[in-house]
């Protein structure tokens, strides 16, 4: 990966979302939400408050839920990624 970030944020690669419900309905292009899912690709450094560094909780490789709306999207070598803080994460799956 060509991208570090710096600080708390983290490069996620978004999922591709499901693409037939459960029930088998095939679910067209231009009905499909933006994904919430994702893998982390790169972390940064970590964040310093009050004169002491906070490590990065998340790592490369763990599969992340964040914000539909969260984030700053990209494109690296045709690629779409998602720039993101740590604490916009929701939760780790």
């Amino acid at each position: 990966m060509k991208v570090k970030p710096l600080s708390d944020r983290v490069v996620i690669e978004p999922l591709d979302p499901e693409t037939k419900t459960s029930g088998g309905i095939i679910i067209p292009d231009n009905a499909k939400e933006k994904p919430q899912e994702g893998k982390i690709v790169a972390v940064g450094s970590g964040k310093y408050e009050e004169g002491k560094k906070i490590e990065m909780e998340l790592k490369v490789g763990d599969k992340v839920l964040y914000g539909k709306y969260s984030g700053t999207e990209i494109t690296v070598e045709g690629k779409e990624y998602l720039i993101i803080r740590e604490s916009d994460v929701l939760a780790k799956i």
